[in-house]
């Protein structure tokens, strides 16, 4: 179908107009209200013992996520790509429940499971606490953050089909031979990818891990949890757009890098 001139104009002014709206004039506000008092301002605000704290729990977060989230998920995916197995349909929808459940059920659900009087509540007296600890904030990141490397290395395995896997089979390879020297790098940029989209969705989940968290400086915060506390209990707007600063500067970081990895991707293909 061809457009006129006048109807591609009209179309590019709309979709500009939406994410001008949407998109830039928040983030100019925020960067604006953040170094409104200057730079030395910013830095004082992101360098207190609440945001160092909450800057520290964030990144631990991520770095037993993403392990964990690699580890099941390239299993995951290759069962359900490789496999042939009964309840494999269940599986399927099991890893995209995050995609349809609200992250605050889940918090909910967490606490149900491992609450004080919860089916798994009596972990706590052997001394290891899940709720409103460490532990319940990385369940629930892991649970939200569940289909990214799935769904990402999924697809490549179906593309890249397992005859090269075959042939090293019948070569004499083992099978963690075949995993490591062709599994892992036909998938590597497909992996390389769900990594990125799990690090962005960590950083920035509120919903489940403020059901399970104390929500208290000094080790029951995060980031995103740091910018609520600031902004609605403790009337801080300015300390509040700060935390906010420093987070977008992680996503946008994080996005620059899932660009990169995109084009190094397209040209490696």
């Amino acid at each position: 179908m061809k457009l006129s001139g006048f109807t591609r104009i009209s179309l590019r002014t709309v979709a500009l107009a939406y994410i001008l709206v949407l998109l830039v004039a928040p983030l100019v506000i925020i960067l604006w209200r953040s170094f409104e008092n200057g730079i030395g301002q910013f830095i004082d605000w992101i360098s207190t013992p609440a945001a160092i704290s909450a800057f520290n729990i964030s990144m631990i977060i991520v770095l037993i996520v993403v392990p964990l989230n690699i580890i099941f998920g390239i299993v995951t995916a290759i069962a359900l790509v490789r496999g042939n197995f009964p309840g494999r349909s269940l599986l399927q929808g099991v890893v995209d429940l995050p995609f349809a459940v609200s992250p605050v059920v889940v918090g909910v659900s967490l606490i149900l499971l491992w609450g004080a009087s919860g089916w798994f509540g009596d972990v706590e007296n052997l001394g290891f606490r899940v709720i409103f600890g460490l532990p319940g904030m990385v369940i629930a990141t892991l649970f939200v953050t569940l289909p990214y490397v799935v769904r990402e290395v999924e697809p490549v395995l179906h593309e890249i089909g397992d005859d090269q896997e075959q042939a090293a089979t019948t070569l004499g390879a083992s099978r963690w031979q075949t995993f490591w020297r062709i599994t892992l790098p036909a998938i590597r940029w497909g992996l390389t990818y769900g990594v990125v989209l799990t690090v962005a969705r960590a950083l920035g989940e509120f919903g489940a891990v403020i059901m399970v968290s104390t929500g208290l400086p000094g080790g029951g915060q995060t980031l995103t949890l740091l910018v609520n506390a600031r902004y609605m209990n403790d009337r801080n707007i300015f300390g509040a757009y700060c935390a906010a600063t420093l987070l977008m500067g992680m996503a946008l970081v994080t996005l620059l890098l899932m660009t990169l990895l995109e084009r190094k991707r397209g040209k490696a293909q």
